[in-house]
């Protein structure tokens, strides 16, 4: 069978799985739709909570920027990594204690404020739908280049499905399927990685292959082979990085803090019977993660080597049918400047911008484009985001191969995109209308808005994702942004800070929201062109600035909150009562 047909058969039969399960584990209380019931075991939460975790730009995108920027793409893996850690032993035990539904709900109780729990519920939404918007345009690559359909039909059919496991199986549809798409995601990354290590240096563990020799029988080692292939196109060497130490650090602080403050992830913790499954859940996710997490850069540096072996100096006509592929879906795109009819790779944008392309070819088969041509040599567009999915294509591994990648890159986009959908639809029908608006609703009641939420929300997701602010890693860090300067310093100091009162978590959420989420949509939407390190504030760019955000946050809460009245004692004593262990 060919890719396409193999394709339809293993994401048919996993999208039927995912919908099955659902249907099993339909939700019937708002218990269960919300924390499934809270009786989820420790090692099914933890491979729950590395699907909801490792998204699409887990899976796609982030091998996928490690290929082009090289060590600069390293503050993504350290920063998500180290963020875990930082949600597993700080915050996610205490806010299991406390016992709640969501953040918002967290929020509301700790600063004892319907304002406050209004103004979670919006950084909820901010950061929710961010996030979103980088799932959805993952599952329309997906679809647009391996079932061969637009990138917007991928969305809709994206949609369709997420509706079906979201909104009728809520958490606890969602928990179970996340573990089926889990096991998918994550044998989809590693089988290819594996054949592709092997192929290349010898090794089967592509960990390992990472840092060894080729099989070529040179002798070199594949990383000192990608930085001599990088110098002579142009670019940065490979293990040498082009950001500012300022900004590096930003970026990793501005993932890492954004992580623990992520209210998809925090929620999973809710779902288990005990604190102590909690933290249990917490090492399990941990060991999930690092499978993936650790074989991404030798993923990023096998695809960079063969990308630059296959297209550079290539004869048009003479590409392999990947490359053709490929540009169907206007993901690349090439253009003979030179008319020499061979395609030319080197650093600098071929395009001011993305290709907008015209109807029909050269005669070279080039895409015809309506964007100014730049003036330097490089004659090609690569789309980042499809590095991974193109890897097994360009190494010329099987189609089942090929079309297991594609399954997985749905099962990584869906599984984080359901998550969210849920936190979003939670935040609107418990945290707004039954805690304020609506405050005398019945459970069922409650239960029919959490739905209709959630299928609101699949529109406005399936939107963003139609009309995407940026590629999937960089809407995705802008989400970790806006988490860490909204919700991180308004949790810690609500778990750790008796002192800490309503007026100073409102004030607080809002300016760290307000200064991260205007600094972004300055550079990425209003003045992309001002969009340099001589125009960022302290040389700190928008995937960094929720750092700065979040120190804004804390000063601003900590002034405000020693300026008025201090909580009620028995908000104090809550605090207390959640640091300590039940046993004491």
């Amino acid at each position: 069978m060919n890719v396409q047909t193999l394709t339809f058969v293993f994401v048919g039969v996993s999208f039927a799985v995912y919908i099955w399960i659902a249907v099993r584990s339909r939700a019937s209380n708002t218990s269960e739709f919300y924390i499934a019931g809270g009786g989820v075991s420790p090692l099914a939460n933890g491979m729950a909570t590395a699907a909801d975790w490792m998204s699409a730009a887990s899976f796609i995108s982030m091998a996928g920027i490690i290929s082009f920027v090289g060590r600069d793409g390293s503050v993504y893996l350290i920063g998500w990594t180290g963020g875990y850690v930082l949600l597993a032993l700080l915050l996610a035990p205490y806010l299991r204690k406390f016992g709640k539904y969501t953040v918002p709900d967290f929020v509301g109780d700790r600063y004892y404020s319907d304002i406050a729990r209004v103004v979670a519920v919006i950084c909820v939404l901010f950061v929710s739908f961010t996030y979103v918007a980088g799932q959805m345009r993952g599952v329309g690559i997906v679809f647009s280049r391996f079932l061969e359909v637009e990138i917007t039909t991928g969305v809709f059919v994206g949609m369709l499905v997420v509706f079906f496991y979201a909104v009728l199986g809520g958490m606890k549809g969602i928990t179970y399927t996340q573990v089926a798409q889990y096991c998918v995601l994550i044998f989809a990354f590693l089988v290819p990685a594996i054949f592709i290590s092997m192929l290349m240096t010898g090794n089967p563990i592509p960990q390992l292959g990472f840092g060894s020799t080729l099989a070529d029988g040179s002798n070199v080692y594949l990383l000192d082979k990608l930085d001599q292939l990088s110098i002579d196109l142009g670019f940065v060497a490979y293990t040498e990085g082009s950001k500012s130490t300022i900004d590096v650090f930003f970026i990793t602080a501005a993932l890492m803090i954004g992580t623990a403050g992520l209210p998809h992830v925090i929620v999973r913790f809710f779902t288990v019977p005990k604190v102590s499954d909690a933290r249990i859940s917490a090492g399990y996710a941990l060991v999930f993660i690092a499978l993936l997490y650790t074989a991404a850069p030798a993923v990023a540096a096998f695809a960079r080597v063969n990308l630059i072996n296959t297209v550079q100096n290539a004869e048009y006509k003479k590409t392999p049918a990947w490359f053709k592929n490929w540009e169907n879906t206007s993901l690349i795109a090439w253009v003979d400047k030179n008319q020499d009819h061979r395609i030319q790779y080197f650093a600098g944008k071929a395009f001011s911008g993305k290709p907008n392309f015209i109807e029909g070819r050269g005669l070279e088969g080039e895409r015809k484009v309506k964007n100014t041509l730049t003036k330097n040599s490089n004659e090609l567009y690569i789309d980042r985001d499809i590095m991974v999915l193109a890897n097994p294509e360009i190494s010329g591994l099987p189609a089942w191969v090929i079309a297991l990648v594609a399954a997985g890159g749905l099962a990584a986009a869906l599984s984080t995109a359901a998550g969210l959908l849920l936190v979003i639809s939670t935040s609107i029908s418990h945290d707004l209308l039954k805690k304020i608006v609506f405050k005398d609703i019945t459970d069922k009641q409650e239960l029919f808005f959490a739905r209709a939420s959630a299928a609101m929300a699949i529109i406005v997701a399936g939107y963003f994702g139609i009309y995407p602010p940026g590629f999937v890693a960089e809407v995705v860090a802008f989400a970790f942004g806006l988490a860490a300067a909204s919700f991180f310093p308004v949790i810690l100091m609500g778990i750790f800070s008796k002192r800490m009162n309503k007026e100073g978590a409102i004030a607080g959420m809002i300016t760290g929201l307000a200064f991260t989420a205007s600094y972004i949509i300055y550079f990425k939407f209003i003045n992309p062109s001002a969009n340099s390190s001589a125009n960022w504030w302290f040389g700190i760019s928008p995937e960094g600035i929720g750092t700065l955000g979040m120190l804004f946050n804390f000063i601003v809460s900590n002034l405000v909150s020693q300026m008025t009245a201090a909580p009620p004692k028995k908000i104090q004593d809550m605090v207390d009562d959640i640091r300590i262990p039940r046993r004491s």
